[in-house]
């Protein structure tokens, strides 16, 4: 046991009940030391719980075994909330040490849990007798989904299969942990300073938010960029310098596949061939096919079928912007051939041509503080929830903000956590978590929700302003916060967004539509220093615009899909050379040279930090399907606040958690299944290429 464990834990905040504005975290008195003795406590606490449920002498019923299991864990999930909140959004190399020793000790608590084979019988027997225990419908969720979870864990294996599978899910934990450790480290690294000559084309907005990411990483008076995407992006897409362009792509798309200590390439060799084992212990092919056996697609086959339908129009789409833009390379005078560092250059001045619209004229009048109140006021119209801003909840980071949530009755209904800007100690991405969920099992419990974002600072005194893409990733992310708060069920394991990872994007890529809607704009893109609003022609240019470079996007996000998909479906034994194995795939789906995957294996935290998505990233275009599809029927009432079909969507889609089948809640909805062309309506690539 390390020093930090052996930490006193009589004054442990974790260890005591919290006396704070809704029993919130004190995360002005958690310390680092505190975790490490705080989690021995409760994998001592729930593996007690656990044994007593395995050998209650009563015979197994729904209450004693089932529930039993949902009330187990308690202070585990509590100290886990806290402490992987912080890893991931204010860490220091105390609590990065901490997490690798944590991550192996959660493997080696949960696989004899997971494999009980006394625990498992209960389950086991319970669900064979479903159909005569008169459970509800969400009680049949909850066994079934139960059931499912310890089976797929290998509870029914034999010894010697269990053994190596517990073995294998330890490795796996810490693999995950070193994966996510090297990519941080390799951000954290590198940063490039903006000298006076490098600022050609970069507009105040963006030298404002370098100036303050210097100040982040104490270096106050100057200007850097860093390798978050809200700095690398918009780099991109303004720096009128190549060189400086072709030295931000490249240290960006090398994160974690440098040949230094942070190198992931033999990280991600070993995950994939555990992953298969796993799997082929448990009995199937292919870990992908074991992974999308519970999931809406099922199958391998489905997901590729829709991919590949994505694929087609997508990349016709792209090679006719290809050739549009090296057209206007050769137009200013450039003897180059487009490189991946130039796209975002180029498409730029192509979308100024052709919609007469960029990104640099609408920026000003999307301060973050009005989209995050056009968020908020979308939400009161649709589910009538208010919000309220709280200066009295601990907090993790002077930048996090809370605000208390209440019904349309005025009722507390949740606390929501906003943590929007980057810094060194935050992981890059945008994602929504929790500190705790709803329930109801023993009384009503509001969740505490968290969105976290990396979007840039404005200079002193002055907002942060966001491009259109940092605003929809707002409204997406806020998405998920709502199916977080919204949730409305008895058990925990089925609340807010415990569904399918395909339907688990759903809600927050719904929740976009709404941010790019007229009224939503007229009402709250108001230019910073004047206040005016948006005015009506460039709202109207900016809308003409949204469906430029849909084909790039499209090629960007789905070939990473596919080539997640190829990870997982191919043996282990052929990914042995990750770049290979990298070029090979793209090749083989004809892959433009000008454009790079949207995560390249070494930084594919996604689906190598941990298993969520892994053989699931093409969870976002599956859910697409059904957003695009879902939005529809607010335009078919012709009201986007239309009270029916907020009322549904409330009740089906976003209060409902994982208590019922994703598919029967998505036609409780919108009364059918999704159309697929919806999708490719969205974006807009059903038609011919615009000719340049």
């Amino acid at each position: 046991m390390t020093a930090a464990a052996m930490a006193p834990t009589t004054e442990n905040p974790l260890l005591q009940a919290w006396l704070t504005p809704h029993e919130t975290p004190p995360f002005d008195a958690i310390r680092p030391a505190h975790f490490l003795p705080a989690f021995e406590q409760a994998f001592v606490d729930h593996a007690a719980e656990v044994a007593a449920i395995a050998h209650d002498p009563a015979a197994p019923d729904f209450a004693n075994t089932i529930v039993a299991l949902e009330r187990a864990g308690r202070l585990l999930s509590k100290v886990s909330a806290v402490f992987y909140d912080l890893v991931s959004a204010h860490s220091s190399p105390e609590l990065l040490a901490i997490d690798s020793e944590v991550s192996l000790r959660q493997a080696r608590h949960w696989n004899p849990i997971l494999m009980n084979a006394v625990l498992f019988g209960r389950i086991a027997l319970l669900y064979q007798r479903r159909a005569d225990l008169e459970l509800t419908t969400e009680q049949m969720r909850l066994l079934e989904r139960t059931y499912t979870r310890f089976h797929r864990a290998g509870a029914g294996l034999d010894d010697a299969a269990k053994a190596r599978m517990a073995a294998i899910n330890e490795r796996l934990a810490q693999l995950g942990t070193t994966f996510s450790h090297h990519l941080l480290g390799d951000e954290q690294a590198w940063s490039m300073e903006l000298g006076e000559a490098d600022r050609d084309g970069l507009p105040e907005s963006f030298i404002a938010a370098a100036e303050a990411a210097a100040a982040e990483r104490d270096m106050p008076g100057k200007a850097i960029v860093t390798l978050s995407r809200s700095s690398v992006e918009p780099f991109l897409k303004e720096s009128s310098r190549r060189d400086l362009r072709e030295k931000v792509f490249n240290a960006f798309v090398a994160r974690g596949d440098n040949g230094n200590d942070n190198d992931n390439n033999a990280t991600i060799v070993e995950i994939l061939a555990l992953r298969e084992e796993s799997a082929k212990l448990l009995g199937y092919p292919t870990y992908a096919a074991y992974r999308l056996e519970d999931s809406m697609a099922r199958t391998p086959r489905a997901v590729r079928d829709l991919l590949e339908r994505v694929w087609r129009p997508a990349l016709k789409h792209t090679l006719a912007d290809r050739d549009a833009l090296q057209a206007l390379v050769a137009e200013e005078g450039g003897n180059f051939a487009l490189a991946p560092w130039d796209w975002r250059y180029y498409a730029e001045k192509l979308r100024q041509r052709r919609a007469d619209f960029d990104d640099a004229a609408i920026k000003p009048y999307l301060a973050l503080d009005n989209m995050i109140a056009a968020a908020f006021d979308c939400a009161t119209r649709l589910f009538g929830i208010t919000f309220s801003e709280r200066k009295d909840i601990p907090v993790w980071h002077p930048d996090v903000r809370v605000w208390e949530v209440k019904d349309a009755a005025g009722r507390h209904k949740a606390l929501f956590y906003g943590d929007y800007f980057a810094r060194p100690s935050k992981r890059s991405g945008a994602w929504m978590t929790s500190l705790r969920d709803q329930q109801a099992l023993d009384g009503d419990v509001a969740p505490l929700i968290i969105n976290v974002m990396n979007f840039s600072k404005g200079a002193e005194g002055q907002p942060a302003l966001l491009s259109p893409d940092d605003a929809r990733t707002l409204f997406h992310e806020f998405g998920h916060a709502l199916h977080g708060m919204l949730s409305n069920v008895t058990y925990p394991s089925l609340s807010g967004t415990s569904v399918f990872t395909d339907f688990v994007e759903l809600p927050s890529q719904l929740y976009e539509h709404w941010q790019e809607q007229p009224q939503v704009l007229r009402a709250f893109a108001r230019h910073h220093q004047t206040g005016e609003p948006l005015p009506d022609d460039l709202l109207q240019r900016f809308l003409a615009a949204r469906k430029f470079g849909q084909g790039f996007a499209t090629v960007e996000f789905v070939s990473s899909a596919l080539l997640d998909l190829e990870f997982h479906s191919q043996p282990a034994e052929a990914s042995r050379d990750v770049r290979a194995f990298e070029r090979r795939e793209l090749e083989k789906i004809g892959m433009p040279a000008e454009i790079v995957l949207r995560h390249r294996p070494t930084q594919f935290g996604h689906i190598f930090s941990g298993d969520h998505y892994a053989s699931g990233y093409y969870s976002y275009m599956w859910s697409e399907v059904m957003d695009a599809d879902a939005f529809g029927a607010f335009e078919e009432a012709g009201d986007i606040f239309d009270p029916a079909v907020a009322r549904r969507l409330h009740d089906d889609i976003y209060s409902s958690g994982g208590s019922r089948e994703p598919d029967e809640a998505y036609i409780a909805f919108r009364g059918r299944k999704p159309e697929p062309d919806a999708l490719l309506r969205g974006r807009g690539l059903l038609g011919t290429p615009e000719a340049a």
